[in-house]
């Protein structure tokens, strides 16, 4: 089996994953019935892990939910020492660079990885190490707050699979990373 990270998220249209005060309650702008996922439910069957920031898994514990997670989530921090009593056997504390971070997951056998939060997404793309996004945006202009993309230390191409417009509101984008595509840096 082929390892694969891959990201499946929402943006503002000027390119935010989270407003100024890192909140996300505007992804409630439009109202999306129960019965629609957009596409979640085959894409998470498609992954046999997440891995994501501090941030975002404090966001998550944050939610008035169960949690909302089937499959195995590794926590990415430099901060947090233990997951709480809560969630032990639900989520993993996972410390290193990357690479370490990516051996550790790939040994225990979980090669396809869904990268979540920010951050995380932004130091996978650094280092060239998505190969595949599926992003959904909402039609809003956020005007600042946390964006998907940061600099990266090279160009890197990507491929329309396929597009899809929901609700007549919401353009979702499905990306794969092209490898085979000269850059010019």
């Amino acid at each position: 089996m082929k390892r694969k990270n891959s990201v499946y998220i929402a943006t503002s249209l000027d390119g935010y994953i989270a407003d100024k005060n890192g909140g996300i309650s505007w992804l409630d702008s439009i109202k999306i019935p129960d019965d629609e996922d957009m596409g979640y439910v085959k894409f998470t069957e498609g992954i046999d892990a997440l891995v994501m920031g501090r941030t975002t898994f404090e966001t998550v514990l944050g939610f008035d939910v169960d949690w909302p997670y089937q499959k195995p989530v590794f926590v990415l921090s430099t901060t947090l020492n233990e997951i709480p009593d809560s969630h032990k056997g639900k989520a993993h504390l996972a410390k290193g660079t990357l690479s370490e971070v990516l051996g550790q997951i790939h040994k225990k056998g979980y090669l396809r990885l869904y990268i979540d939060g920010g951050k995380t997404i932004q130091n996978f793309f650094k280092e060239d190490l998505i190969d595949e996004m599926i992003i959904t945006a909402f039609p809003i202009v956020l005007g600042g707050g946390s964006p998907l993309f940061s600099e990266t230390p090279k160009e890197l191409a990507f491929e329309l699979v396929e597009s899809k417009v929901y609700f007549n509101q919401l353009v979702q984008h499905h990306y794969i990373r092209n490898r085979n595509t000269r850059t010019t840096k």
